[in-house]
């Protein structure tokens, strides 16, 4: 299921492959942000078969969602910059870290 804080991927449309954290969701939508083109004053709403997730929670995002505390852009930005370098050392094969089955 999604949790707020989570690493997530786009599977469709223009943003395709592309990382982004969850910042709310609801029953049909997950409103997702990556603190670049998708800002935390305007998170795109995606359908939930649109997105593929992951297991990864970046812990602090989660946190300050989730109190409600104040959060920037760039706190986002670093976020999905650690994961996608932690990914980069541990990629199999060059497969996507979403490719990958584990």
């Amino acid at each position: 299921m999604y949790s707020k804080g989570q690493i997530v991927f786009s599977k469709s449309g223009r943003d395709k492959g592309r990382a982004f954290i969850v910042y709310d969701y609801n029953d049909t939508y997950v409103f997702i942000v990556d603190g670049d083109l998708r800002k935390l004053e305007k998170p795109k709403k995606k359908k939930k078969i649109h997105i593929q997730i992951s297991k990864h929670i970046d812990e602090e995002i989660k946190n300050k969602l989730e109190n409600e505390l104040y959060i920037l852009n760039s706190d986002i930005k670093k976020a999905l910059a650690k994961y996608n370098n932690k990914m980069q050392r541990d990629c199999e094969g060059g497969r996507e870290p979403w490719q990958r089955t584990m």
